[in-house]
C-alpha cells in the first residue's frame, strides 16, 4: 500500500468517525430537549392535578353532608312519631 492511499484511508475512516460523532451528539441533544419538555408539561399536568383535587374536595364533603341530612331526616321521623304517640295519649279536651 503507497502512501496515498494511507492517507486517503485515514482521511475516509476519520470522516466517517466525525459523521458518527456529530449523529451521536445531535441524538443527545434531541433526547436532552425532548426531556426538557417532558418534565415542562408533567410540571403542568401536576399543577392542572392539584388544582382537579382542590375542586374535587368538595364532592366528598358533599357526600358527607348527605349522610348528616339523611341522619337529621331519620331523627325528624323519630320525633313526628313520638309526638304523634304523645298527642293520642293525651286526653281530648273539649271547650
Amino acid at each position: 500500500m503507497d502512501e496515498s492511499t494511507l492517507y486517503s484511508n485515514y482521511f475516509i475512516g476519520l470522516g466517517i468517525a466525525v459523521v458518527i460523532i456529530l449523529a451521536a451528539a445531535v441524538l443527545l441533544i434531541l433526547v436532552w430537549l425532548a426531556a426538557r419538555r417532558i418534565l415542562l408539561l408533567a410540571s403542568v399536568a401536576l399543577d392542572l392535578v392539584v388544582k382537579i383535587k382542590e375542586n374535587t374536595n368538595s364532592i366528598w364533603a358533599l357526600q358527607k353532608t348527605n349522610e348528616v341530612a339523611v341522619n337529621i331526616l331519620e331523627e325528624a321521623e323519630a320525633i313526628d312519631s313520638h309526638a304523634g304517640l304523645v298527642a293520642e295519649s293525651l286526653p281530648q279536651t273539649n271547650k
